[in-house]
């Protein structure tokens, strides 16, 4: 064969593979992003941390789980990965296993005074929790009850990606929403992690208080299509999503 035809072939080979392989990278980038369907934007916390929004209904959600470690006044948030700096009413944060997909925080650190989310968002309330589960299907009456409800509200609020879930038979994390929920896990009021731990289960705060030892949450679990809403104990640590003003 002619070296300048060789030469040609090579080249379109070369290219044909750049082009796949740009194309391959282009949707595992993908997975990352929010769904085009949704009204996107951003929002940048007072460390410089910026966090991808989605406009659910009327509702702007952050896209992904706080990793903030001060308050929006500048002041420090207790770290809590020593047991002794955790519970007993102390706002406090840790990190579970070198998670990558956010902070766990204490129900203490939702409510302290000097603001946690960022200017001009908050932390939802468990009206605001439901009003985006009806947004996503659910109705008034399943909202408003306790433990698992709903239909398929988690498939629509959970991604699939390196920091996703773990696969269960033919459940699938769709994320149609856009709210994009991760796996992080929680940290129980007794220095333990929750089982099965990362990529498995994800937990989030509400604003609103049940008990003087108890407060409203969010569970979604890898083997679950439905929601699940209860109270825990404040010196929890689970994930927060902040929603905006």
């Amino acid at each position: 064969m002619n070296t300048i035809i060789k030469g040609n072939l090579l080249l379109i080979t070369t290219g044909l593979w750049m082009l796949i392989a740009m194309v391959f990278a282009g949707c595992e980038d993908d997975i990352e992003i929010v769904t085009p369907a949704n009204e996107t934007g951003t929002v940048t916390d007072v460390e410089g941390n910026v966090y991808r929004t989605v406009k659910i209904g009327n509702q702007w959600w952050m896209a992904e789980n706080l990793k903030v470690a001060k308050y929006k006044n500048g002041e420090l948030i207790t770290d809590g990965k020593n047991f002794s700096s955790w519970g007993n009413g102390t706002a406090a944060f840790c990190i579970y296993d070198n998670s990558t997909v956010g902070n766990l925080y204490n129900w203490y650190a939702v409510n302290d005074a000097n603001g946690l989310a960022p200017e001009g968002w908050h932390i939802p309330s468990d009206e605001e929790w439901k009003e985006l589960e009806k947004n996503l299907g659910m109705s008034q009456s399943e909202a408003d009850k306790l433990g698992w409800r709903g239909t398929d509200q988690a498939e629509k609020l959970k991604i699939e990606a390196l920091k996703g879930w773990e696969r269960y038979e033919d459940l699938w994390p769709l994320n149609t929403s856009g709210f994009s929920a991760t796996a992080g896990g929680c940290r129980f009021y007794d220095d333990t992690w929750g089982s099965p731990g990362l990529f498995s289960t994800g937990f989030w705060w509400s604003v609103n208080e049940n008990s003087a030892e108890d407060a409203w949450y969010r569970h979604l679990d890898y083997k679950k299509n439905t929601v699940f809403r209860y109270y825990g104990n404040k010196d929890y640590g689970f994930s927060i999503r902040c929603v905006k003003d």
